[in-house]
């Protein structure tokens, strides 16, 4: 919700640096709880929290006055409509560099000196550690068995450790967020003697902080980065769509992205900021593709205007976009079917 109302609100304080009447400020979807009326502009507040929308007068192309957006310049408009997908880029910056100050995990090697948590990253399908219990994201304290005890400060020890009791019973005392867990696991035998495996992926991490006036410099590097290279990946998508290699594998939607929330948030607040800021660049990026109904889609069609001299009929205007809009919206529950599927399979 909060990247939709970062990116509607780009247009709204846009909009009105400019001038243009804003009729309306949505907080999620209808139906409608309440609404406040201050000034000219009316605040809702909806059931659906999926995040919002802004009416600004005239954005379909109707002239409803020298206040309204199809009376604004080419640049004004521009602006209006391009001020989300910066609005969601901002975002993505302020949120990375705020992160770098607290302090970003990341991964540490066993010789590193700097004081780090053993962290479980992967759990493999009907492994022992899947029996036991065991989920990514849990740290891992102590580790013990009915002769030996040890408190891992290496991926190494939790490594020979395991592989040292094939077939034999250990406990695991993990922190799961603020909870300690004891979880008892039977790692199986490997094919060599005393070989045991688990089932998980390890990794030694700590955090790093930095000064503020270096987590601005190196959050703007890192979002730009971040930016180019979700850039590519979205080239790279639409460029096997149109070839007819495209998969919806490695494409989420609502459903498919508070899945992959709920997996961050095993991984600590951290992780979760760091995937809001991704995700953020991502919806920033997709509404600037020239396609209908996106913020893309409408500066796209007011070059056009430009090029020609003259504004298309505001009917035809409003049936562009609302065809387009109709497209996303089936686009968008295919995604989520394919979303369903992976997760009951």
């Amino acid at each position: 919700m909060a990247l939709v109302l970062s990116h509607e609100f780009g247009h709204f304080i846009f909009a009105k640096m400019k001038g243009v009447k804003v009729d309306e400020f949505a907080f999620g979807f209808p139906p409608r709880i309440f609404s406040v009326q201050k000034g000219e502009t009316k605040y809702s507040f909806n059931i659906l929290p999926l995040g919002g929308y802004v009416k600004i007068q005239g954005e379909d192309g109707e002239v409803a006055g020298e206040r309204s957006f199809s009376a604004q310049g080419f640049w004004s408009k521009i602006l209006i409509l391009l001020a989300g997908i910066l609005f969601n880029l901002l975002l993505a910056y302020f949120l990375i560099s705020a992160v770098l100050m607290v302090g970003v995990t990341q991964p540490l090697d066993d010789n590193d000196p700097s004081k780090g948590d053993i962290l479980i990253t992967e759990i493999q399908e009907k492994s022992p550690a899947e029996i036991a219990g065991l989920i990514a994201g849990d740290k891992i304290i102590k580790i013990r068995d009915d002769e030996r005890a040890i408190t891992p400060l290496k991926v190494e020890e939790v490594r020979n450790f395991i592989r040292e009791r094939g077939g034999g019973n250990i406990t695991l005392k993990i922190m799961r967020g603020k909870d300690a867990i004891e979880l008892n696991a039977i790692p199986k035998k490997g094919e060599a003697e005393n070989e045991g495996m688990l089932g998980i992926g390890l990794m030694r991490v700590g955090i790093k902080k930095i000064s503020p006036p270096a987590a601005l410099v190196q959050g703007f590097s890192t979002t730009v980065n971040l930016t180019s290279m979700t850039a590519v990946a979205l080239g790279g998508f639409f460029k096997e769509l149109f070839t007819g290699q495209a998969s919806f594998q490695g494409v989420s939607g609502p459903v498919g992205i508070v899945n992959i929330v709920g997996d961050f948030s095993r991984f600590g607040m951290i992780f979760l900021i760091q995937l809001t800021a991704i995700l953020s660049i991502n919806l920033g990026l997709i509404n600037l593709i020239p396609f209908p109904g996106l913020d893309g889609g409408r500066a796209f069609l007011l070059i056009l205007e430009k090029l020609k001299g003259s504004p298309f009929n505001w009917k035809f205007a409003r049936a562009y976009h609302a065809t387009g809009f109709a497209i996303l919206i089936l686009l968008m529950i295919l995604i989520t079917y394919h979303d369903i599927l992976k997760l009951v399979s």
